[in-house]
Formats: structure tokens, C-alpha cells, sequence
């Protein structure tokens, strides 16, 4: 994992990629710090990385982009999969080096409170709780792009979709609003994730009957929820938008407080979607 780690953190800094994101990322901090705390003098530096965090979904996708899906494209990976180094060490090797990247403009970040106690107080247990739930944040978001990085080796798709995914979780607040309307509507959102689960079990398994099973197992289950519970269909439905609004725990620490299942929920995100990450590693490695 070492190796990796190396190779990889070095390879995001002989190119021009680990420098621009590293820029990009404090230059909107820096912007809003200097808009917000310089000059009209507010003395809450977390608001600041709230506002900034829109620059993540932007950027770190072209972060994470690369991670597996160049190996694709040049026809390394196989020397990767076969090399004498296990999944987990390939996974986490590779995450680890982008997290550096990433760590960069967050550790720079630190020194903003420090600055802005020589102009008066300043609640230096709010302002690092949320760097420390911002980089917690951003490490979900970059085991977001590793996996979908892993299962396709366009970097172009890679970074479209890990940003189309980052966008609906940003916009998953609007999207409850507008869907919880009543039991129907969550009804019909049910199906349709279901058929997208259906076709992807359906692919990843390259059988189209276990595909189809799940498809019938789990429209049986929703029209019976539906008739005899609709309540329950509602609740969870609800429940699934609230686990997939990924930027929703950060709020807690923007608001001062220093949320323990938020720190859970994001390390939880990140250890499934590093999972998924190696299981799709292990399906390639065979097949």
C-alpha cells in the first residue's frame, strides 16, 4: 500500500492536476474568508466553508476521475490486479494519495482562525469542528469519485457522473420538498429506483434473470406497502432521501455543534463506497 501511496501522491504532483485543485479549493475559501470575515468583520469562520462547499462538487470529481479509470484507459490496471498487493491495499493506497491532495488546502484553511483572532474573538472550537466536518465532507465525496472511477474507464464520464451524483445529494433538501408531497409520488420514485437498482444488479452480475428477479421481488414488495402501509412507504422513502443528502450533517457543525452521528455518517459513506470500490476490482481481477 506504501508503494501505491507514493506513486500516486507523487503522480498528482509532477503534474499540473494536485496543484490546480489544491488552488482552486482555498482560493474560494480565501475568497469567502476575506468577503465575510475581513471586511464585514463576522466572527463565524464556519458559515464561510458552508458557502464554499459548492466548489467540491466541482472539483474534486477531477480529483478522484483518475484514480482508476486512467489504469483503464492505458491498460495498467492489469498489472495492478495482478501485482502481489491485495484489493484493500490497491483501494485505500490510491484513496489515501488523493486525501493528501485534498488535506492540503484544509490544513492551509487551519491558519485562517488563527488570523482572524489578532482582530478579535473568535470560537476556535466551532471554526475547526467544521474544517474537520468539511474534510470529513470531502473525503465521502472523493469515495464517491473512486468508485465510480473504477467502473468505467472514461475519465470524462467518471467526472460527469461522480458530479451528477454530488449535485442530487446537494440538492437533495429541494428534491425531498418537492417529492414528499404524498404516498404516490413516493410510490412512483420507488419504482423507478427500483429499476435502476434492478439494471445495475442486472449488469454487475451479467445476468439479465437475477436483474429481473430483484425487479419482481421488489415491485411485489412496494405495491403491498403501498395498499396495505402507506404511511411506512412514505417514512421510508424520507428516510432514504434523508441518507443520501450527503451534505446535510456538515449543517450540525456549521451551526456550532459538534455532531457525533455526523462524524459516523461520513465515515460510514466512505467505508461502503471503499468497498464497493474493491468489489469492483475483484469482479474485474477475475473475469
Amino acid at each position: 500500500m506504501k508503494a501505491i501511496l507514493k506513486r500516486e501522491t507523487r503522480s498528482y504532483f509532477t503534474s499540473v492536476v494536485g496543484y490546480v485543485i489544491i488552488a482552486a479549493i482555498f482560493a474560494f475559501i480565501a475568497l469567502y474568508y476575506a468577503a465575510n470575515n475581513l471586511i464585514y468583520g463576522s466572527p463565524d469562520f464556519a458559515s464561510i466553508l458552508y458557502s464554499s462547499i459548492m466548489v467540491l462538487l466541482f472539483v474534486l470529481p477531477a480529483l478522484s476521475m483518475r484514480s482508476f479509470a486512467d489504469e483503464r484507459r492505458n491498460k495498467t490496471d492489469q498489472l495492478l490486479l495482478t501485482s502481489p498487493v491485495s484489493i484493500p491495499a490497491i483501494v485505500l493506497g490510491k484513496y489515501l494519495a488523493q486525501l493528501v491532495v485534498f488535506a492540503v488546502p484544509v490544513a492551509a484553511a487551519c491558519l485562517l482562525p488563527l488570523t482572524m483572532s489578532l482582530f478579535g474573538q473568535v470560537s476556535f472550537l466551532s471554526a475547526y469542528s467544521a474544517l474537520f466536518a468539511y474534510f470529513l465532507a470531502g473525503a465521502a465525496c472523493i469515495a464517491i469519485g473512486t468508485c465510480i472511477s473504477a467502473l468505467t474507464e472514461n475519465q470524462i464520464i467518471s467526472y460527469l457522473a461522480t458530479f451528477a451524483v454530488l449535485l442530487v445529494s446537494f440538492l437533495m433538501n429541494s428534491i425531498q420538498t418537492l417529492f414528499t408531497t404524498g404516498n404516490t409520488m413516493a410510490f412512483i420514485v420507488f419504482c423507478v429506483l427500483l429499476v435502476i437498482v434492478s439494471v445495475l444488479v442486472g449488469l454487475l452480475c451479467k445476468n439479465a434473470a437475477v436483474g429481473s428477479a430483484v425487479f419482481c421481488v421488489g415491485a411485489v414488495a412496494l405495491i403491498l406497502l403501498f395498499q396495505l402501509r402507506p404511511t411506512w412507504l412514505l417514512v421510508a422513502f424520507n428516510s432514504v432521501l434523508d441518507a443520501l443528502a450527503l451534505f446535510d450533517p456538515f449543517l450540525d457543525f456549521v451551526g456550532g455543534m459538534f455532531s457525533l452521528p455526523g462524524v459516523v455518517y461520513y465515515l460510514s459513506v466512505i467505508a461502503l463506497f471503499l468497498f464497493l470500490t474493491g468489489q469492483a476490482l475483484e469482479r474485474r481481477r477475475w473475469s
